[in-house]
């Protein structure tokens, strides 16, 4: 089913999370054992994410260097199939414009078309870890719009091959990020807007946010979005923070500002094991204001902590 189905037909908020695949050489054991904690909370769609390619360079016996593309974390598509396999639930596989081209991203839309999968988030991803700024592969997209409006041609039997008959269209529900403290490259939250309001008039059916820790900014976000005329579902996204290193890791991997209430008490914590437990009581507290004001959706992202996020459904439920 599809992810904005899901939503219209929900009376109350939904629960979703989202999950890293795993490491290469990991086996898909340790995937389920990271979600079986969370799936009696009965989530309505479970998010994969895709991390990009890395480029390596290898040094031959001549001396010279062999550059070698190295994926962390293969196989969305199948980890997917496998998700719904197993747990009979609903996956987002995330689509990204770094490291493919065009073709490379129909393809991969073939495929989770051919596996029943029907939702996607189109992001246009990191830049690589040798580049300062995101550069987009030789016939790849530079833009997310420009990879969503790609979904929406396949969604309208438009492939690539422009001569092909008779085609089938795909039917794929698209969601796209947003941003409550501004995307870190927009010059400001008026020109984020304007770029998310032309993702959703492009075809995007709602929003997932950046992790925040402030449910202020969220609500404050939502009003901007729907006094410019986006009023597809916005849902919040979610995450624990578990460790000192946190507090500088986070604003500065996700250019996202922590309240200082929160910032302070894990400062005065002595150990991560406390962090954990402030963490956990911050991100219930966030959870219960956001059901309470009837969000469609808590979307949590479990990367790591699935049993804090379990604790949390758990006492939200």
């Amino acid at each position: 089913m599809k992810v904005i189905d899901h939503i219209n037909q929900s009376e109350k908020p939904l629960i979703s999370f989202e999950i890293l695949p795993p490491l290469k050489g990991r086996g898909i054991q340790s995937l389920y054992d990271h979600l079986n904690p969370l799936m009696e909370y009965k989530p309505a769609f479970i998010n994969v994410t895709y991390h990009r390619s890395e480029h390596i360079f290898k040094k031959r016996l001549d001396g010279s260097f062999e550059k070698v593309v190295v994926r962390k974390r293969p196989g969305t598509e199948s980890i997917c199939a496998a998700i719904m396999n197993k747990y009979n639930v609903d996956t987002v596989p995330h689509l990204i414009c770094g490291g493919f081209g065009v073709n490379e991203t129909e393809d991969a839309l073939i495929n989770l078309n051919y596996l029943g999968i029907d939702n996607v988030l189109v992001l246009r991803g990191d830049a690589a870890k040798n580049e300062s700024t995101f550069e987009p592969e030789p016939g790849g997209h530079q833009y997310a719009i420009d990879l969503l409006k790609q979904v929406v041609n396949l969604n309208e039997g438009v492939y690539l091959e422009e001569n092909l008959k008779n085609t089938s269209k795909t039917k794929f529900c698209i969601g796209v990020a947003g941003y409550p403290e501004k995307h870190f490259e927009a010059p400001n939250m008026e020109s984020d807007l304007r770029h998310l309001k032309a993702k959703v008039d492009a075809g995007a059916d709602y929003i997932i946010t950046q992790m925040f820790f402030d449910n202020a900014k969220y609500f404050s976000f939502v009003k901007a979005c729907r006094e410019i005329g986006i009023m597809v579902p916005i849902i919040p996204g979610l995450k624990p923070i578990y460790s000192k290193k946190q507090l500088t890791i986070l604003p500065k991997t996700f250019h996202i500002d922590l309240p200082t209430p929160l910032s302070e008490a894990v400062a005065s914590c002595k150990s991560d094991t406390d962090v954990e437990k402030i963490g956990q009581e911050w991100l219930l507290h966030q959870s219960k204001e956001l059901k309470e004001s009837g969000v469609p959706v808590l979307h949590y992202y479990t990367l790591g902590r699935p049993q804090v996020i379990a604790n949390v459904v758990k006492d939200l439920l």
